[in-house]
């Protein structure tokens, strides 16, 4: 599982850094820790366009967004 750490920062650098990470590893899920409320709805939309499915877990500063890939 590929790991991207986009805590601190701001949009739109989640997304860029999350869909670089989708081509560079097609196929492989994806765990996306990121402390922004805006960094996650982003991610999340960015994913489901994508084809990803998406389990978001919030912790108490933080929340880990595991994208897998929809098999068809």
């Amino acid at each position: 599982m590929i790991e991207i750490d986009v805590r601190g920062l701001s949009c739109p650098i989640p997304v860029v850094r999350t869909k670089k990470a989708m081509e560079q590893h097609p196929g492989q899920p994806l765990l996306i820790l990121t402390d922004s409320e805006t960094s996650k709805e982003n991610v999340s939309r960015l994913a489901q366009s994508q084809g990803y499915s998406i389990k978001v877990e919030k912790t108490s500063n933080m929340y880990r967004l595991l994208l897998e890939p929809r098999v068809e």
